[in-house]
């Protein structure tokens, strides 16, 4: 027996990609490294030694997945512009030839009826900046502010939503905590200065679109809140669970909607950082106002207290590629006071648990603490290792159950009263996937990286339904109240 949920008039739906993930000619028309590329040249943090340089060579068939997307009869398209792809230097010349690449994304998706939601940034950072310092350099934040500018100014009389940053969490804290991200460095202090000039390089960027781009436009930053847990009922692991919170959600959410960073959070990290990279107007330039709230959410987390992390586990995950996250228990990322605990499964080819519930949680926790901002989920998928059948057809039910449990779960959450405005799947096609390579397949297109085929998998003509109807039919079973 199954239960129709209709989502509300006017709810968004489409899908997401990022440039690095998809593009490739990672060398072509102007464009330079980004940390990733110099990432992937390093021997062990790439799966397999893969590397973005070709992807899914998107870019030379930019057309190609255009008409896919107009197939799948998707609505609206998330998708990110690769820095060193239109200011190669980080800072200075334009590349003109970059930035027409998507100057022909955003016409050919409006020739579609497809809105477009660009994200400015989505990781690659310049390897020129990162030369000079990285995310741990103020000059970074005005250059970012300079890129925002540029963008802007060639794309904001058609791109009417923007979203700065994605997942700012991982940037600093895998690219400058654990190194499990490029660009590969391990140092807790690091991870907060990192995160501080993420919240700034995305404050500066809002005032510099809404300087060039019409009134009309939206402006969101994306964030991979941790919907966390104490694995115990004791006060070190609820202390713990705190902590996280602190460190992984409201280090960001805190000072972009509130204009302030949590005490708790400053006092707990003293014995690594003395926050002195907080300057005067920071908070300010950092908390100007935003229209949309974007949330990734792809499973829950649970810690433990980890009073004796530094002895340990020092130096676990120095420049540690995939093969080191389970190795030993590890310290929450950015800190040494806490550390996870295995969830039970089902679980994702990730090993990700599936708990759709936690969506409904986060979506409706933040609905209670902010209730002025609205919400869209920017990401929610699930890897499988899909393959080709007999008949040449991709069949993933998993990713099926996985997607409509956790449109259930939005679907009750918006009930309740969260205020959701769209769903943005993760993602559009099987890509590269950061430091597990081509190893893990999200995508509900299938890719054959050796011929670079594209097959809409059966979850892509599932989802086709769901946009085409605005519900998603489940089993009755899933439909639980929030």
């Amino acid at each position: 027996m199954t239960t129709s949920l209709s989502f509300p008039a006017g709810f968004v739906w489409g899908t997401a990609t990022a440039a690095y993930q998809i593009e490739g000619a990672a060398a072509e028309d102007g464009r330079t490294p980004s940390i990733w590329d110099t990432f992937c040249s390093v021997p062990g943090n790439i799966v397999g030694g893969d590397t973005g340089a070709v992807a899914c060579d998107h870019y030379h068939r930019l057309d190609e997945d255009l008409d896919l997307m107009a197939e799948l009869q998707l609505p609206a398209y998330r998708f990110s512009v690769s820095w060193p792809r239109i200011i190669p230097d980080g800072s200075g010349p334009v590349n003109h030839a970059g930035l027409d690449f998507y100057d022909r994304l955003v016409d050919g998706l409006l020739r579609r009826s497809i809105t477009p939601l660009l994200t400015l940034y989505h990781w690659d950072l310049p390897q020129s900046l990162q030369d000079a310092g990285g995310w741990l350099s103020r000059d970074t934040v005005e250059r970012f502010a300079e890129l925002a500018d540029v963008v802007g100014r060639a794309l904001g009389d058609r791109v009417q939503a923007f979203t700065t940053l994605n997942e700012p969490f991982c940037s600093a804290f895998l690219g400058y905590g654990t190194g499990i991200h490029a660009p590969g460095i391990a140092d807790n202090g690091s991870a907060l200065a990192a995160a501080h000039h993420l919240n700034l390089a995305h404050g500066r960027a809002v005032t510099a679109l809404r300087a060039v781009v019409p009134s009309r436009a939206t402006m969101s930053i994306t964030l991979n809140l941790a919907q966390v847990a104490p694995a115990s009922d004791s006060d070190a692991d609820a202390a713990a669970a705190r902590h996280v919170d602190d460190i992984a959600n409201r280090v960001f959410l805190e000072p972009i909607l509130r204009g302030r960073y949590p005490d708790r959070l400053v006092e707990e990290t003293r014995h690594f950082s003395d926050w002195s990279f907080v300057r005067d107007g920071d908070l300010a330039a950092i908390s100007v106002p935003i229209d949309v709230l974007g949330v990734n959410y792809y499973s829950p987390t649970k810690v433990a207290a980890a009073s004796d992390a530094r002895e340990r586990i020092a130096g676990t995950h120095a420049n540690g590629g995939p093969a080191h996250r389970n190795a030993v228990p590890s310290p929450w990322p950015g800190t040494d006071l806490a550390h996870p605990v295995a969830l039970p499964g089902p679980y994702t080819d990730m090993g990700w648990a599936i708990d759709p519930d936690g969506l409904t949680r986060m979506l409706l926790g933040l609905h209670r603490e902010y209730p002025e901002m609205p919400l869209v989920i920017t990401e929610n998928g699930a890897a499988y290792p899909d393959v080709p059948g007999p008949d040449g057809a991709v069949h993933d039910p998993d990713r099926i159950a996985y997607l409509g449990a956790h449109l259930a779960a939005l679907h009750a959450a918006i009930a309740a009263g969260a205020d959701v405005r769209g769903y943005y799947l993760w993602t559009l096609m099987d890509n590269f996937e950061w430091a597990w390579g081509f190893s893990k397949r999200f995508g509900i297109v299938y890719v054959d990286y050796a011929k670079l085929t594209r097959t809409p998998k059966d979850s892509a003509l599932w989802y086709r339904e769901v946009v085409r109807t605005n519900a998603v039919d489940v089993a009755a079973e899933t439909v639980s109240a929030p």
